[in-house]
């Protein structure tokens, strides 16, 4: 069922807003380990989501497809490197 993955975005560049093919998503703000609490928003009927914990808006923007975003590259897949990263922090932070 992966076509029917909720899309993952951050917001590296600190942008005020972020166009998005899809209106369910997970924000996670910065990119591993300055990731703040991953959280899904769903806009329901509204074209607009703000998210609570970096104020990110993110737009609904049909014209969008897949992992697209405007601005680009704003889509998130988490990898092995990432992974170990996030891994790493946590092992540390419990230490």
């Amino acid at each position: 069922m992966a076509h029917d993955a909720i899309p993952h975005f951050h917001n590296d560049a600190g942008v005020r807003a972020i166009g998005i093919p899809a209106k369910k998503l997970m924000c996670i703000g910065a990119r591993p380990p300055q990731d703040h609490p991953h959280v899904f928003l769903d806009m329901g009927g509204d074209d607009e989501i703000v998210c609570p914990y970096c104020s990110t808006l993110y737009r609904y923007r049909p014209d969008l497809h897949g992992q697209d975003s405007d601005p680009p590259g704003c889509a998130w897949t988490p990898d092995a490197e990432d992974a170990m990263v996030a891994a790493d922090f946590v092992d540390n932070a419990s230490q």
